[in-house]
């Protein structure tokens, strides 16, 4: 029995930096933000969008066109979490009409969270064959102002439909993982920035990224050869050839010529390269990017996964794209999303990381910006409230 994703859809705020601009501010040559790692622009989030909006945008496409009756669960993996109690799934469970009965969580393990969801979606769906899952994933990613990781933040949100005979990849049954407790990046409830130790980081994503596909090559017998495309975790895009690098050198195989490695690797890297990171929805966002922009028909491909979470947890795995896959893709949407967003200038940019969402505890009321069909009304009697355009 075939499970896996049925259906895709990426959601990005409206207003976007150009990298140019805050290398302009910051005083340094614009080619280290858009060639050194890899970034050209930066998704920037109005007050009135926040990670439920985000996530509740992206799911909109795919139960308007699945239906929503099947849904017995939705879990909304982040690391952007607005509530100590409540999960964040439960206010998307409601803004997008979803039947009563069904199981509401929110799961996190850094950027690893969402393949989490992901592999427990599929196994409810596995004992549940005539259900359906959607899975969630959306983040905001903050470090100071002027700090080193300040040129890779953004936002994003990932939905994705997990049933029998999916309609877009089926996911193969063997995986590779690692954990190991380690502080190579953590954000303590008393910050609303980031911390990280961005070499450490690196280090150990390339690290846990070797040790992951050790143990799938020895769970599935696979080579590198065996798989079309590769999607990574993509805190900043450049990390993409690095991690083809050392896989290649792990499983002997030459690194191939600098046309060859730009045509396997860089479809998956077009939508991370216009949002900046968007922790646990970064891998997929590669995934529908791949989808959306592979020259060639990828039916029948096995494409290879993998996703990093710091702390850490990583987890190599693979699905094979089925056949028909591009009729039920929303890339017209998506590249619509992104061509129309709204610039903003680096003071309209620092206006809003320094107002953020009030801590307070008093009433607010957010004016409306543009953005998807659901936004963020305001906070009354220490409660959220969200509203459909």
């Amino acid at each position: 029995m075939n499970i896996g994703i049925d259906l895709i859809s990426f959601h990005a705020p409206s207003y976007v930096l150009d990298l140019r601009i805050l290398a302009e501010m910051r005083g340094v040559d614009p080619d280290k933000f858009v060639i050194g790692i890899g970034q050209e622009r930066m998704a920037i989030v109005p007050p009135d969008q926040d990670i439920v909006t985000l996530a509740a945008n992206a799911a909109l496409p795919i139960v308007d066109k699945a239906g929503r009756d099947d849904i017995e669960l939705v879990i909304l993996a982040t690391e952007s979490g607005i509530d100590q109690s409540k999960a964040a799934a439960l206010f998307c469970h409601k803004l997008l009409g979803l039947p009563a009965a069904c199981r509401c969580i929110e799961v996190k393990e850094a950027c690893y969270g969402a393949t989490a969801a992901l592999r427990m979606a599929a196994a409810m769906v596995a004992a549940r064959p005539h259900t359906k899952a959607l899975v969630l994933a959306a983040d905001i990613a903050r470090y100071d102002l002027a700090s080193p990781g300040e040129p890779t933040q953004g936002a994003g949100a990932i939905a994705m439909l997990v049933s029998t005979r999916p309609r877009v990849l089926a996911l193969d049954p063997e995986s590779g993982f690692h954990a190991e407790d380690i502080m190579d990046f953590w954000r303590p409830n008393y910050r609303e920035e980031a911390i990280v130790d961005g070499k450490y980081s690196t280090r150990m994503y390339l690290t846990t990224l070797l040790r992951a596909w050790k143990n799938y090559h020895a769970a599935s017998g696979r080579s590198l050869t065996d798989h079309a495309h590769l999607c990574f975790h993509l805190p900043f895009t450049k990390i993409a050839y690095k991690s083809f690098e050392r896989l290649c050198k792990a499983d002997g195989i030459p690194l191939p010529p600098r046309d060859e490695l730009e045509r396997l690797i860089d479809p998956a890297l077009h939508y991370n390269r216009q949002t900046g990171n968007t922790y646990a929805a970064c891998v997929y966002e590669a995934l529908a990017s791949l989808l959306d922009h592979a020259p060639a028909n990828l039916a029948r491909k096995r494409i290879g996964l993998f996703s990093y979470g710091s702390g850490c947890m990583a987890e190599f795995f693979s699905g094979v794209v089925q056949a028909g896959y591009r009729d039920h893709l929303f890339t017209d949407t998506h590249r619509t999303m992104l061509d129309s967003r709204t610039p903003v200038t680096y003071r309209q940019y620092e206006d809003i990381f320094n107002y953020g969402v009030p801590s307070d505890g008093a009433d607010h009321v957010f004016a409306p910006y543009r953005g998807g069909a659901f936004r963020l009304a305001g906070i009354k009697d220490h409660k959220r409230r969200y509203e459909a355009k």
